[in-house]
């Protein structure tokens, strides 16, 4: 059997080209008006105090077990160091959640806010203060892929729960916010162009022309 080769034709791969130069532009626009707006984009993501995500004062309390994280309204945990970030992490309806170690030796997922996790009271410990948190009732085990993830070196002891210690602190970082800015806005100036310029071409008798006029099969 020969392998038929399928090309693409030359009206459409001009379109392609057309519709894709246009798009570099509406890129760079988008990519420049992201860039100017990111300032009040991070400034509505920021820690607000006693909120998720802020920073855990004196008074706030330790929780060192899955009991007192539900009995408390917010809390904080004491770490040790940063051994969340080698522990387990998968993202959960795009949330990305650490395989969390508490004080009581019990696991628990937890989103964290990083901008946050403060010293602790004892330097030479490693410990470390995690932001403010709450839980948030949750079904882990709905999504198979993410508990695989999460638990590749430790098992959770609760997954109807995870911690929530992010609250609205969770941003893009200005690329990343710039260049799906972009993509999205090139995407889209493809799909309207391509067809519109092919359809251009093809009235003034460019291009041949996707579907026929009846009137001009008729004609035929």
């Amino acid at each position: 059997m020969r392998l038929r080769l399928h090309r693409l034709r030359f009206d459409i791969w001009l379109c392609l080209l057309l519709a894709y130069l246009v798009s570099l532009g509406t890129g760079a626009a988008a990519s420049a008006l992201s860039a100017a707006t990111y300032d009040d984009y991070a400034a509505d993501h920021v820690a607000v105090e006693g909120e998720p995500g802020s920073l855990a004062g004196e008074d706030v309390p330790r929780a060192q077990s899955v009991e007192d994280l539900l009995e408390l309204d917010t809390f904080t945990i004491l770490s040790e160091g940063i051994a969340y970030r080698n522990e387990g992490a998968g993202f959960y309806q795009g949330r990305y959640l650490y395989n969390l170690a508490l004080p009581s030796g019990e696991r628990v997922a937890a989103q964290i806010n990083l901008e946050n996790v403060q010293t602790g009271e004892d330097y030479y410990s490693g410990e470390v203060i995690l932001p403010l948190g709450r839980v948030v009732w949750a079904d882990l085990e709905e999504d198979s892929a993410f508990l695989e993830q999460i638990t590749t070196a430790y098992p959770l002891d609760r997954t109807d729960f995870y911690v929530d210690m992010t609250g609205n602190t969770a941003r893009y970082s200005q690329e990343a916010r710039t260049e799906n800015h972009v993509l999205v806005v090139q995407g889209i100036t493809i799909l309207v162009c391509f067809p519109l310029l092919h359809a251009l071409g093809s009235h003034f008798g460019l291009f041949p022309a996707f579907f026929p006029s009846r009137r001009r099969e008729g004609a035929a």
